[in-house]
């Protein structure tokens, strides 16, 4: 058991290492678009009437990609847990935070059904590149599908710890107020 959590660990790495390398790539990207933009304005060397097209492209894979890291990496910000400390008990606590990412789980399963449907439904084609904008939307389902594994992932964590509060505490490395 302990070997395949450890081979669960070493995938969580891998993955949270792509999704953080994809978004370091997009954002150079648009770095370097938005420059070549700046330089091409002074000296007109080159048209770039596909400029909005990619730029549209890459701050929305960014935007995607970037928030499946950061849900995969567990480190997504919050308002911090001001009403566990009013619950009684530690099981009660666990069930909270179980509650809430069912609710996650809820919103991100709508979102990857939708985005996927767009996906697979748009016959669009861009302006500049006549390419299908399913390239455009793909990184929607494509990160959706992340969230939605690791959602239930947390899910099934949550729900270990509220079975067995006593093991969990004693396994936790973090806070219950995460």
């Amino acid at each position: 058991m302990t070997a395949a959590l450890a081979l669960l660990a070493r995938l969580d790495r891998a993955l949270l290492l792509v999704l953080e390398t994809i978004c370091i790539v997009l954002f150079a990207a648009i770095t370097a678009i938005l420059t070549l933009n700046i330089v091409v304005r002074f000296f007109p060397v080159m048209s770039m009437h596909w400029f909005d097209e990619i730029l549209e492209m890459l701050y929305g894979a960014l935007v995607f990609y970037g928030a499946a890291a950061v849900w995969v990496g567990h480190a997504h910000f919050s308002i911090g847990d001001w009403l566990s400390k009013f619950l009684p008990g530690v099981r009660a606590r666990f069930v909270y935070r179980l509650l809430v990412e069912s609710c996650s789980l809820i919103f991100i399963a709508i979102f990857f059904k939708y985005s996927l449907d767009l996906t697979m439904q748009t016959t669009e084609q861009t302006t500049a590149f006549a390419m299908s904008k399913a390239w455009l939307y793909a990184c929607m389902p494509i990160t959706g599908g992340i969230m939605v594994i690791y959602s239930l992932k947390n899910m099934y964590i949550e729900l270990a710890a509220v079975l067995r509060p006593e093991s969990a505490l004693a396994a936790a490395a973090e806070n219950l107020n995460h």
